[in-house]
């Protein structure tokens, strides 16, 4: 397998483990982050000697890009860590990772296309561990690819960070959709609108909506025991979207490229906790 596809492959298993570490620990009015940080300590002593394991085992990578159905190494994954994929079934949805690649800005159902270097490929997984879940996308780079995708990575990467800096108690939800917004704009590019991040706890999608824009007045207070998942999705050209005739595939109106990065958050007294990463 050439390089830069073993590099996406790892890169998707550690995605699939940070999830399963922190993002399943997001326990919503009744989170409280030094219970939930013993369990996540004994959780990231086990499943990353685990992933070490996988990451190193070349039969993952050739057999996951071998096979189109990228989409089982992932539940199989998922499954093998007693944890159940969210997205799979989740209102029809047929996989258990959404993989959208280059214009495709989320909710690409995988093994539809032949990923190829210069290609940058998001990947968004979902996964309930005991009774919670917990959510976060990444885009990845695979092998050399342009400035202007590139650039747009960084950027959304970017804009995600600053509206979790504004993931506080006391603050307006605004304030985290005007970070995002003031980032991604800034530099030229279009931010969607149609689809929002939001709460997250015993259901896959609670409230509130957390918008990727809008005025930093607006929308609820934020409160200490909240869990949000905070997902700009930023377009190199127009912020408009369309959907493709599966149902399910977003795309960019214009075809240019997309990028969607994502993390589970908590609001606690001592500011956001991000809780998909290890």
């Amino acid at each position: 397998m050439k390089p830069e596809m073993t590099h996406l492959f790892k890169g998707l298993l550690c995605l699939v483990l940070t999830l399963l570490i922190g993002g399943c620990m997001s326990l919503g009015p009744d989170y409280e982050r030094p219970e939930a940080k013993v369990e996540s300590d004994w959780l990231e002593t086990e499943d990353s000697r685990v992933t070490s394991e996988l990451a190193t085992d070349p039969k993952w990578w050739e057999s996951a890009f071998q096979d189109p159905e990228l989409d089982k190494l992932v539940e199989d994954f998922i499954r093998s860590k007693k944890a159940v994929p969210a997205f799979l079934n989740y209102h029809g949805f047929p996989a258990s990772a959404c993989i959208s690649v280059n214009e495709e800005v989320v909710h690409g159902i995988p093994g539809g296309r032949i990923i190829e270097e210069g290609d940058i490929v998001s990947v968004d997984v979902g996964s309930i561990f005991e009774g919670f879940y917990g959510d976060s996308a990444r885009t990845y780079a695979v092998g050399e690819i342009s400035d202007e995708k590139r650039k747009l990575m960084e950027n959304t990467e970017k804009s995600l960070l600053a509206g979790i800096d504004k993931a506080r108690n006391g603050n307006k939800l605004g304030q985290i959709s005007a970070a995002v917004q003031y980032v991604a704009e800034n530099e030229g590019y279009g931010v969607v609108r149609q689809l929002v991040g939001h709460g997250i706890g015993r259901n896959m999608h609670e409230e509130p909506q957390v918008p990727n824009y809008g005025s930093p007045s607006e929308g609820p207070t934020l409160k200490t025991g909240m869990v949000i998942a905070i997902e700009p999705m930023i377009n190199c050209g127009t912020y408009q979207v369309k959907t493709l005739p599966d149902g399910w595939t977003i795309v960019t109106a214009d075809g240019r490229p997309s990028a969607h990065f994502e993390h589970t958050v908590a609001i606690t007294e001592n500011g956001p906790d991000i809780l998909t990463v290890v």
